[in-house]
């Protein structure tokens, strides 16, 4: 498999942020090879039996191994690089099994909001991912970390990113937000995001009155960050990436 490599690592048990973009990138190679239940031992964190109600612990039980210091703000995981981790959970195969959560999406206040200068765009200027190795059925602790790599969008990509974001976002901003579904959007969709679906946020109606409603997030379509995956280890051809 392209993206498994082997290593030795040992780690501190409780890493300091990464020095430079460099180092992070170094120790996110480090990890590379290890299963998660081996990464969890090292700091003494339990390992859930699966991640029905511990959605979120692989990314977090990462992000605790690389020194991510900025937890739950509205900025990427590394601010100082603008670096945002991202797992990227895939088969042995290397087949990209679901989409990946980038950011909650505003369902209020819209005015003037841009992409450019928003959560979601600064989250995806530079993302190191970190393939994670399993079939959906395995337990979690024994899915290994794969080899790492950096991602900047491309001008396509971005512009692809950007016009999903704008359609998506003009649809809350006027009042749509319970129109939109999984499946709007080219490379990027808005869906739920709530640790349950008794979770409610404040948006907006088609008249305009504030009302209750799902949590949203973005979310990366899995045929796009395959295509990443694909062009990170070079197993599609240039001119044949991001047809979809």
């Amino acid at each position: 498999m392209c993206c498994v490599p082997t290593n030795g690592y040992s780690m501190p048990t409780t890493p300091a942020p990464p020095l430079s973009a460099d180092d992070l990138l170094a120790r996110a190679r480090r990890l590379g090879g290890l299963s998660l239940a081996e990464i969890a031992r090292l700091f003494g964190e339990p390992v859930p039996a699966n991640l029905k109600r511990q959605k979120g612990w692989m990314g977090q039980l990462l992000e605790k191994a690389l020194g991510a210091t900025s937890g739950s703000a509205a900025e990427p995981d590394f601010p100082q690089w603008g670096i945002e981790l991202k797992t990227l959970p895939i088969s042995p195969e290397g087949k990209v099994l679901e989409s990946t959560y980038v950011c909650v999406a505003p369902l209020r206040d819209m005015s003037g909001l841009v992409f450019e200068s928003s959560l979601l765009a600064a989250k995806l200027r530079k993302v190191l991912f970190l393939p994670v190795i399993g079939h959906r059925g395995w337990p979690p602790g024994e899915r290994r970390v794969g080899q790492p790599f950096l991602w900047e969008p491309n001008q396509r990509q971005w512009q692809r990113i950007k016009a999903d974001f704008e359609e998506l976002t003009g649809l809350i901003a006027t009042g749509q937000v319970d129109r939109i579904t999984a499946h709007q959007g080219e490379v990027l969709q808005i869906r739920p995001k709530a640790a349950n679906a008794r979770a409610r946020t404040m948006g907006t109606n088609l008249s305009g009155e504030t009302v209750w409603t799902l949590p949203r997030g973005f979310y990366l379509r899995a045929h796009f960050t395959q295509s990443i995956l694909q062009q990170a280890f070079s197993l599609t051809p240039p001119d044949k990436l991001d047809e979809r």
